[in-house]
């Protein structure tokens, strides 16, 4: 035997909202777990009103954060304002968290970049589609962070089907081997669009690829927000000290489709979702809420009028944005656009009209 190696699992609260063992100090914050809980429950309504925008023509494909509201909430909880987000494409609630607004990733959504120069930190990272491929800038971002001496953490989201991705193992990496202030985020939701992780990974454990890079990895379970925010914040702190990358895998479930584009009945039964909605995240905060005589049914009331004034009148704002005009895809291109490209700016702004 030359070495052993164990990945260890975090929780705290039960689906039914009973505490499993002893909470972390921050829980006796009632304002802190509060904003949490409104955090998952404005996402959960502020999904629901983007599905029903692009069923109705007025928002693209959009990727719904259903059943999995705690992970984004309760890692982007932990951050500090100097740190760097760099998310994928489902990691709206820690937008939201870091000050993003709601019309914001609607215009987004809607196909226009302006969505991605968002009222969040200005360097927090625009929202990553292509799967993985963000995580070598996150990378980037942690070395810039060694070499400047700066207390500051890059935090790196991602899906679990992003793990299959040569991208991510070359980031991990490198981090490892220059002990990078990052945290990686692995969301398990179970499905890397319609493949299941048992058909993606050999791994028991998705934590577990960390240690190949030379870093710890830690399951949590991607339900228990509470569980969430105390990874996060220690392994936050770690990096932030100079002890290096940690790779926290979130096991969670996708209740919903993969994206409006995707038909999940296809390829999954309505059995096995089913047992996963009794595990889901806003009903198990709520639950432990309700028990220690935080929240009531007056609160939970007055929070859904809360959210659909925010959002609808976030949806008039996105509504009401004019669109760009086509000569505007050539405006950040080059600091000097080659003739080739500004004459086509020209021809499309009538400039060579008469």
């Amino acid at each position: 035997m030359i070495a052993r190696f164990d990945v260890r699992r975090r929780d705290y609260l039960a689906p039914d909202g009973s505490a499993k063992r002893p909470l972390p100090a921050f829980t006796t914050d009632s304002k802190l777990l509060v904003a949490l809980y409104r955090a998952m429950v404005l996402l959960r309504h502020f999904d629901r009103k983007a599905v029903a925008l692009q069923r109705t023509g007025r928002l693209g494909t959009y990727a719904v954060s259903l059943g999995q509201e705690a992970v984004s909430v309760g890692i982007a909880s932990a951050m500090q304002d100097e740190d760097v987000l760099v998310p994928s494409y489902r990691d709206n609630g820690a937008l939201i968290w870091r000050g993003v607004k709601l019309e914001e990733i609607l215009l987004f959504w809607g196909g226009d970049e302006r969505g991605n120069d968002f009222s969040g930190p200005v360097h927090d990272f625009p929202f990553c589609v292509p799967v993985g491929s963000q995580a070598p800038h996150a990378a980037g971002v942690a070395y810039a962070f060694k070499l400047r001496k700066e207390p500051r953490v890059a935090v790196c989201m991602f899906g679990d089907g992003a793990t299959s991705k040569g991208d991510v193992y070359e980031a991990m990496n490198f981090a490892g081997v220059h002990k990078l202030p990052i945290v990686f985020v692995a969301t398990n939701n179970q499905w890397a669009i319609s493949v299941p992780l048992r058909l993606q990974s050999g791994s028991e454990t998705l934590a577990q690829k960390a240690i190949a890079a030379g870093f710890t990895g830690e399951q949590v379970d991607g339900n228990d927000v509470v569980a969430l925010r105390a990874a996060a914040a220690e392994a936050l702190a770690a990096a932030r000290d100079g002890r290096g990358p940690r790779l926290i895998e979130a096991v969670t479930y996708r209740l919903g489709d993969h994206t409006t584009s995707d038909d999940a009945s296809r390829y999954r039964s309505a059995e096995d979702v089913q047992v996963h909605w009794k595990q889901e995240p806003v009903a198990r905060l709520r639950s432990y809420l309700v028990r220690q005589k935080m929240w009531s049914k007056r609160d939970e009331e007055q929070l859904a009028a809360e959210c659909h004034e925010r959002i609808e009148a976030a949806v008039e704002r996105y509504l009401a944005t004019e669109p760009r005009r086509p000569e505007t895809m050539f405006d950040h291109l080059y600091a000097d656009l080659p003739e080739a490209y500004a004459a086509q700016r020209r021809e499309l702004s009538g400039e060579n009209d008469g």
